[in-house]
């Protein structure tokens, strides 16, 4: 039997090569070796229950929104993958992914993506009603996101809705409503995750110009390491505007430091020219999601 073919940014190629042949490309296919992109889901959600108070409050919550973060995120994955498999199939990085090289069928995809929004539905189930409503209204910028690389030079302010709308769900599972407080955690989430995807985006800047995909990172150019300096400090700032209004204490913006200190280190030694750099610095982003995490928990726990 010939090796499995594995996605080279894999973070899991010696588990995968254990796995029978028939699993191995569902794994791949719900991003399952590669958890970054669940963290990345699932760190403003637990931000905003933390600054809500939910830590204290309902605790269950983070555990319901972890699953809920690895559900979706591979249902996330796997409609994207349907999307784009097309594309996928004339970009290096992507052409081994588990549709694009047809060892999966688009029918059992489908039938994946299915069974992954059941169980998403049943964590729906475990938040109150304006909790839940605010989290179905996600679905249609998650199902308009694949198709923004082909309109749009800013794919990821997209994304950045997408994956920080978590803020607002977190917000509203612990009080009941979407304070102005949230939005300021949503924002300055969506610049952080802009960010951080143009980091991404830099690994595939000459295959997504050969195929005409648009990015952040095409678009910025020579200038990329200075927009996402730029988007990681609107991001701080907007945090600190949020901690200010549940905590109006200059401790409260202490909290933020550890993290700030963590992004300018992602800047200073970001090489834009490189693939393995810039996806060594895109991970890194799981610690800047669990600096804030802390930082919230300290704010809305002493509040």
């Amino acid at each position: 039997m010939s090796d499995p073919v594995i996605v080279p940014d894999s973070q899991a190629r010696g588990l995968l090569a254990l796995l029978p042949r028939s699993i191995g490309p569902y794994v791949q296919l719900m991003r399952l070796d590669r958890p970054i992109g669940a963290w990345l889901l699932f760190w403003p959600c637990a931000w905003s229950v933390a600054l809500a108070g939910g830590i204290e409050r309902n605790p269950w919550l983070i555990l319901w929104f972890g699953i809920g973060a690895i559900v979706m995120r591979s249902a996330g994955c796997i409609y994207n993958d349907i999307v784009d498999r097309e594309l996928d199939a004339r970009v290096a990085r992507t052409a081994s992914r588990p549709l694009a090289s047809g060892q999966i069928t688009l029918a059992a995809a489908w039938s994946l993506l299915a069974i992954l929004c059941v169980i998403g539905f049943v964590v729906l189930l475990q938040v109150n009603r304006i909790a839940a409503i605010v989290a179905l209204l996600s679905l249609a910028p998650v199902a308009a996101y694949p198709f923004m690389k082909r309109i749009t030079w800013w794919p990821q302010a997209w994304l950045g809705m997408v994956f920080s709308w978590g803020a607002l769900v977190g917000w509203a599972a612990v009080s009941g409503w979407i304070s102005p407080i949230a939005v300021l955690l949503y924002a300055g989430s969506i610049a952080w995750v802009v960010g951080y995807d143009t980091i991404y985006a830099l690994q595939d800047r000459e295959d997504d110009a050969l195929v005409g995909v648009h990015s952040s990172a095409r678009l910025l150019g020579d200038y990329a390491r200075g927009g996402v300096a730029l988007f990681y400090l609107v991001a701080v700032l907007l945090w600190a505007i949020a901690f200010w209004a549940v905590r109006p204490e200059p401790l409260a913006l202490l909290a933020l430091l550890p993290a700030a200190v963590q992004l300018l280190g992602q800047v200073i030694r970001l090489d834009p020219s490189s693939s393995d750099n810039a996806l060594a610095v895109f991970r890194s982003n799981r610690t800047t999601g669990l600096l804030v995490f802390l930082a919230c928990a300290v704010v809305g726990m002493t509040s």
